[in-house]
């Protein structure tokens, strides 16, 4: 904050520009990335890509449940052997379920990481689009206090990439 408040005063002073011809513009990528059209195709490309191992998991998770109730069932039943052959299967089990839940998380972590640095690009590309064709002078969206809706540019770029389709 300090930098970019020193940057410009030393922008005022060495360049000689009064603050009315100085265009300052402002966008709220948080904001950007939630309501971005392409954010909520991402999210169903995700959704679609990773449904079949996550009906998976549930069925899984649901056939170990059903598994667990059942030996808690019969445990008084089953001869010790049994029971600990059981015991052991079911924590077999739990272990696996675990991994495949873990491995599900981080694939669907890293390709959501790939799809969010996608939408950055086109959001980068975007916001250099206006700024050349609206001639602003700074854009900023990382480190600010407050900003006005006067500079807020966020529509303009959701607006903008709703275009892009």
């Amino acid at each position: 904050m300090k930098r970019l408040f020193l940057i410009i005063v030393l922008l005022f002073g060495f360049v000689n520009i009064s603050l009315a011809e100085l265009k300052i513009g402002f966008v709220k990528v948080d904001q950007i990335l939630k309501d971005a059209p392409q954010a909520s195709e991402s999210n169903k490309k995700l959704e679609s890509e990773f449904k079949v191992r996550t009906e998976k998991l549930k069925k899984d998770i649901s056939d170990l449940n059903k598994r667990e109730k059942d030996y808690k069932k019969d445990s008084l039943t089953l001869s010790d052997t049994d029971r600990e052959k059981k015991q052991r299967e079911l924590q077999q089990a739990r272990i696996d379920i675990q991994r495949t839940e873990r491995e599900l998380r981080e694939d669907i972590d890293l390709r959501r990481r790939e799809e969010i640095t996608k939408l950055q690009n086109k959001v980068t590309k975007v916001i250099e689009k206006l700024a050349v064709d609206k001639k602003y002078d700074l854009i900023v969206y990382t480190g600010v206090a407050y900003a006005s809706d006067s500079i807020d540019m966020t529509p303009q770029i959701l607006k903008a990439l709703s275009e892009l389709k």
